[in-house]
């Protein structure tokens, strides 16, 4: 996994989209734009800002990505917090049947690591 795939797997743990993932760091959405479609590679400060503002990651992890999947967020940490409350939206109510196909499942396991389906 390389810095991007870091990068990504962050954002889809914290379920952000990359102008919320700017936001949150504090840069311009543009450069997250630039580093996720491959322009630019992530500078030091970037990166040191993402440790600021998610100080639950492992910094060699990320690094690196050499920390265990579990070492990225330490136990202790996890268990101190509250877990959040997820709503599910209300569903569409005129909606036609077979308008909308599946194009990708992703599934998050309890040891912090995720697999994508892709149709």
């Amino acid at each position: 996994m390389d810095l991007l795939e870091r990068l990504v797997f962050i954002m889809k743990l914290n379920n952000l989209s990359a102008s919320a993932f700017a936001d949150k760091i504090n840069v311009q959405r543009s450069s997250i734009s630039h580093i996720l479609s491959g322009r630019n590679k992530p500078s030091l400060e970037l990166i040191q800002k993402v440790l600021i503002a998610f100080p639950k990651v492992n910094s060699e992890w990320l690094l690196t990505g050499n920390t265990a999947a579990k070492e990225i967020i330490p136990s202790n940490q996890v268990e101190s917090e509250p877990t959040p409350t997820y709503l599910s939206p209300p569903t569409p109510t005129n909606q036609h049947e077979g308008a909308k196909k599946i194009q990708k499942i992703v599934v998050f396991y309890s040891d912090n690591t995720f697999e994508e389906f892709h149709r």
